[in-house]
């Protein structure tokens, strides 16, 4: 009687594993200059839009450190639930936080009627970020159902996030250099606010995938 694996191979699982710390190393690098730049270029503008991508670049090297941490677990000790549980739960509430400053603060420049000056350097952020998050968040997916790791598969989706929110910012910076609409930012801000909360909410509701090597 032939046996069925009911997993990956540990050899093609080491291999996921070393993938993913690479994917890990590359998305910590691109977002801590990203998020400098994002934020620096923000703070210049007066652009809430700007800071807030900028804050979650930051989250996103977190949510990256955090996953380290995870791949640590694993090569240390073996894949286990519970650290894999406590890496999700952190990633979730990285997206809260980023929801609650970035809707304060747009809300605060809606309401003031704040005018932010156009940012050149965000403009160009941006773009480079719709390119580049994409790749990276495709690359992830595919690695982690080998690693049967819901902390990974949260991980990518911050990353296919910051694909959206870097539209969305695009659009705003655009809106505002181009036709004057100062508003543009503020509500830029809301639109990102309101996704990382709506992603929080999915990755803190999420389940261990069925298919893991976590007993």
């Amino acid at each position: 009687m032939t046996t069925i694996p009911l997993g990956p191979s540990p050899a093609v699982r080491a291999a996921a594993v070393r993938r993913g710390r690479l994917l890990n190393r590359l998305t910590i690098g691109w977002n801590a200059v990203e998020g400098i730049v994002a934020v620096a270029a923000g703070v210049a503008a007066g652009s809430v839009s700007l800071v807030g991508f900028g804050l979650d670049s930051g989250i996103e090297v977190s949510a990256a450190l955090i996953l380290a941490w995870r791949l640590a677990q694993e090569h240390g000790q073996g894949c286990t639930q519970d650290a894999d549980r406590r890496a999700t739960r952190a990633i979730a509430l990285s997206f809260f936080a980023l929801a609650a400053y970035v809707g304060v603060e747009s809300t605060r420049d809606l309401v003031g009627q704040a005018e932010p000056e156009a940012s050149f350097p965000g403009i160009v952020l941006a773009g480079l970020s719709l390119v580049v998050m994409p790749v990276l968040a495709r690359a992830k997916r595919k690695v982690a159902p080998v690693l049967g790791s819901r902390a990974a598969v949260s991980e990518a989706n911050q990353t296919s996030l910051c694909t959206w929110l870097s539209a969305v910012l695009l659009v705003g910076l655009a809106a505002n250099a181009a036709l004057g609409w100062w508003w543009a930012d503020p509500a830029a801000g809301l639109g990102i606010a309101g996704l990382a909360a709506v992603e929080g909410v999915r990755t803190w509701r999420a389940e261990s995938l069925a298919d893991t090597c976590c007993d």
